[in-house]
């Protein structure tokens, strides 16, 4: 059965994950989260003190850096690992969310994360998520889908998502980070957060997770028919 590539981008806190995640499973994809590679490697960055305006230091770093995706049977998803340690919870704290974007605009750190995802993405049947991945890491994907929401929406997923495991943290505090992100992440010299001409919009500022999965699917499922009918017709010829 033909395959596909599924990029999904998107500004922060859109649940571009979550609608990744599910779809690969709906699909029966392998779901790869561009944005977890970052965090691990701003990790590394932040844990090992490289210099980001040194750029002998950084491709060092980077030398050092191993990432994989590892399936986690406790939960039914992929963690990632930094050189042979879990550290899918010690990337999603505050201390990396306001390091990454900087860390990501950087030229050797992402070609070294696109060259990962590219050989990722070779015998398709991916969904990815990320801010460049219909751009720059696969700008010929049969399906690509640009989410937003509205700020407020965003501040307040965000705010849920961390509050159980930072107590102290405020809506304003978050919401002067997705700011931040946005500013840096849309402004960058290199693969900038921008909706490619032939994505699909998808707002779900009111939508709920099931209606969003609905939507993706049926734009999948109605992709792969076109896909399957030419590659038929092309074997008839």
């Amino acid at each position: 059965m033909e395959k596909i590539i599924i990029t999904i981008d998107g500004y922060s806190s859109c649940g571009k994950s979550t609608l990744a995640k599910q779809l690969a499973k709906q699909l029966n994809y392998i779901f790869i989260d561009s944005g977890a590679m970052y965090r691990a490697i701003t990790l590394y960055f932040l844990d090992n003190k490289v210099d980001i305006k040194d750029t002998a230091a950084i491709e060092a770093g980077l030398r050092q850096i191993k990432l994989k995706f590892v399936n986690n049977a406790a939960t039914g998803q992929s963690d990632i690992w930094l050189n042979g340690e879990n550290v899918e919870k010690a990337i999603r704290s505050m201390r990396v969310s306001n390091h990454v974007s900087d860390i990501a605009t950087l030229e050797a750190v992402r070609h070294f994360a696109v060259a990962q995802q590219q050989a990722m993405g070779q015998k398709k049947g991916i969904v990815m998520d990320g801010r460049d991945i219909g751009t720059t890491v696969f700008p010929k994907a049969e399906l690509k889908i640009f989410m937003t929401a509205s700020i407020e929406v965003r501040t307040h997923r965000r705010y849920d998502e961390l509050k159980a495991k930072f107590p102290d943290i405020s809506l304003e505090e978050v919401k002067e980070n997705l700011l931040k992100r946005d500013l840096i992440d849309s402004t960058r010299k290199i693969s900038p957060l921008r909706q490619a001409k032939d994505a699909i919009t998808l707002d779900n500022s009111r939508l709920s997770m099931p209606q969003q999965l609905d939507i993706a699917t049926g734009w999948a499922e109605e992709i792969l028919k076109k896909t399957q009918l030419a590659t038929k017709n092309h074997q008839l010829r």
